[in-house]
């Protein structure tokens, strides 16, 4: 059982590549690989409708609970994932239009205890986490008490229009 001042982080995982849960399983098997960082609860895996740009596969997305050491900061976390996104084949376009475009996997920040910032590097909460189901219903599995900017997540997850029909996340 974990202390009730363990610190936690959130990270949502994301993929809409032929192989989308084979890598999921590749990006959870590398943070778990990280120094002095334990994987927590683990989501079921969600396939979400995408957003931003339509016209690519639907998405395989899921939120894990990292319990990181001491030592680490946010920014260290974050550079870490895009560091295991380049590992496994994600290669970033230069076209705007294509920022939400598919991947071979992307990894995002969600929440790093109550720490916040602005840092266009390291924004948390996540800048879009609460306007996003495909994240909001997985961290609540993981995390059914979290709050975001001092109110539930569940509340947030309540404004949103979206249907959700067992493991798919219309939005």
């Amino acid at each position: 059982m974990l202390a009730e001042n363990t610190l936690r982080a959130y990270v949502c995982l994301g993929s809409n590549c032929a192989y989308a849960l084979a890598m999921l399983e590749r990006a959870r098997e590398a943070l778990g690989r990280l120094p002095d960082m334990r994987t927590g609860g683990v989501s079921p895996v969600y396939l979400t409708e995408p957003q931003e740009y339509a016209e690519q596969p639907w998405f395989c997305n899921q939120v894990l609970e990292m319990l990181p050491g001491p030592s680490w900061r946010p920014c260290m976390l974050v550079d870490a994932l895009l560091g295991m996104e380049a590992e496994l084949g994600r290669v970033r376009s230069p076209d705007a239009e294509l920022r939400f475009g598919p991947r071979v996997i992307d990894a995002d920040l969600l929440l790093f205890g109550r720490e916040r910032s602005t840092h266009p590097h390291c924004t948390l909460p996540h800048p879009r986490l609460t306007r996003r189901a495909f994240a909001l219903i997985p961290l609540l599995d993981v995390a059914p008490e979290v709050d975001i900017d001092g109110r539930p997540a569940l509340l947030w997850l309540q404004r949103l229009s979206f249907r959700r029909e067992g493991n798919r996340i219309y939005q």
